[in-house]
C-alpha cells in the first residue's frame, strides 16, 4: 500500500517530466527507428515519392524564390551566425551550465547528423533536376536537424520566461518552412526530414532532462 502511494504521489509530482520522457525523447526515438529501419533496407517509405511530386507539382518561379530564401534559414553559414550570437550571450551573462547545454544541443546534432549520413549512405532524390542540387547523402535532413536543435535549445532556455509561447509559435513556423522547403526543392525525401526533426528533438529533450537534475541537484545543496 505505501509502495502504491508513494508511486502514486511521485508521478503526480513529476508528471511533467514523464511527459517530456516519453513524448520528447522515447516516442521520437521509436518513431525515427521505424524509419531509419526502412533506409537501412534501401526501401523507399510509400508517403516520399508522391509527396515529393505533389510539391514539385506546385512548382513556379515566385514559389522557387521564396522556397531558396526559407531554405538558407537552414545553411550553415547562417545557422552558425545564429549559433554563435546565442552562444556569445549566454558567455556575456557567464550562464555556463546554459552555455554548455545549448552548444552540446547544437554542435551535437550537427555531429549526430553527419555521422547518420555516413552510416545509413541514402541517395539524394533524383524525380527531378533540383534548382539547388546537392551531392552528400541524404538521411536525415541536415537542415532540419539543425533548425529543430537550435530552436528547441533556445526554447528550452526561455521556457521560466514569458516569451516561450510566442517563441514556440515562431520557431514551429520556421522549423517547419525549413523542412518543406527541403522537400519541395527535391533535396530530401520527406522521411529525411521527419527523422531529422525526431533526432534532434529527442536529443535536445534528452539534455534538457540531464541540465534540469544537474539543476535540481546544484540547487538542493546549497
Amino acid at each position: 500500500m505505501n509502495f502504491k502511494v508513494s508511486w502514486k504521489s511521485w508521478f503526480a509530482t513529476n508528471r511533467v517530466l514523464v511527459a517530456l520522457l516519453f513524448g520528447g525523447v522515447l516516442l521520437p526515438l521509436v518513431v525515427f527507428g521505424a524509419i531509419a529501419e526502412d533506409v537501412w533496407g534501401r526501401e523507399i517509405l510509400r508517403p516520399d515519392n508522391p509527396i515529393l511530386l505533389w510539391a514539385h507539382g506546385h512548382a513556379n518561379a515566385q514559389r522557387n524564390s521564396l522556397m531558396l530564401a526559407i531554405t538558407n534559414i537552414g545553411s550553415p553559414p547562417l545557422m552558425l551566425a545564429m549559433c554563435g550570437a546565442v552562444a556569445g550571450f549566454l558567455l556575456l551573462k557567464k550562464r555556463r551550465v546554459d552555455l554548455l547545454f545549448f552548444l552540446v544541443s547544437t554542435v551535437g546534432a550537427g555531429l549526430l547528423n553527419l555521422a547518420a549520413k555516413r552510416v545509413f549512405g541514402r541517395a539524394r532524390p533524383d524525380l527531378w533536376l533540383s534548382i539547388d542540387p546537392r551531392s552528400d547523402f541524404s538521411f536525415p535532413s541536415g537542415h532540419a536537424m539543425g533548425t529543430m536543435a537550435l530552436f528547441a535549445a533556445v526554447l528550452v532556455l526561455l521556457w521560466p520566461t514569458r516569451w516561450r509561447v510566442p517563441f514556440l509559435a515562431m520557431g514551429a513556423i520556421v522549423v517547419f518552412a525549413v523542412g518543406l522547403s527541403r522537400v519541395y526543392l527535391g533535396v530530401h525525401f520527406p522521411s529525411d526530414v521527419l527523422g531529422g526533426w525526431l533526432a534532434s528533438l529527442a536529443w535536445v529533450v534528452g539534455l534538457a532532462l540531464i541540465r534540469r537534475a544537474h539543476c535540481n541537484r546544484t540547487s538542493s545543496t546549497r
